[in-house]
């Protein structure tokens, strides 16, 4: 059984992370060629390296501690899924209320459990609470990541916040109702 809880600074440490295997083998990804998507072969192989976690580790401390949001799913007392939203709305210039979903990884040992979805539920019930009316993701374009999103509810966003589109130019920008 999965329990699930908000974590706190203290606790984000690169030891909470020991058995999350970010591990993911990606072999078709989106990509938007001439104003349309379309599926193109890109294999690789994502995975974090140390100093990746160690970003990954102070980042997440500063959502807790700044008042976002930090949730984890836990198995037998591992970490096996996670997910943030920053606390702060997005200048965007739309009315729409934004709240970006910063971060949402299960570990590769757990994908299909459902960990995934009741985090992101998590997410959007924390965003609603503070009064956004959409959570911005900028999403990883694997064909797998990509269906789990759009099972999510998740749309392609209407705005594209550029800090995201030039950290990642080729992660698919989207946007969910809250």
């Amino acid at each position: 059984m999965i329990q699930y809880r908000e974590l706190n600074e203290g606790e984000i440490t690169r030891s909470l992370f020991r058995d999350f295997v970010r591990h993911q083998k990606v072999t078709d990804c989106w990509r938007r060629v001439d104003g349309e998507w379309v599926v193109r072969a890109d294999p690789f192989i994502d995975d974090w390296s140390e100093e990746e976690y160690e970003i990954l580790v102070k980042c997440l401390r500063h959502t807790a501690v700044s008042g976002g949001l930090v949730y984890g799913g836990f198995y037998q007392g591992m970490l096996k899924g996670f997910v943030s939203v920053e606390p702060d709305f997005m200048e965007l210039g739309t009315t729409v209320r934004y709240l970006d979903l910063s971060c949402i990884h299960v570990s590769e040992d757990m994908r299909g459990s459902g960990i995934g979805r009741e985090l992101f539920c998590a997410a959007k019930e924390w965003a609603g609470k503070r009064g956004a009316d959409k959570l911005y993701i900028s999403a990883h374009s694997a064909v797998e990541s990509q269906a789990f999103y759009k099972a999510m509810g998740c749309v392609e966003a209407a705005v594209y916040a550029s800090e995201h589109v030039e950290k990642e130019p080729y992660d698919c920008q989207l946007e969910c109702g809250v």
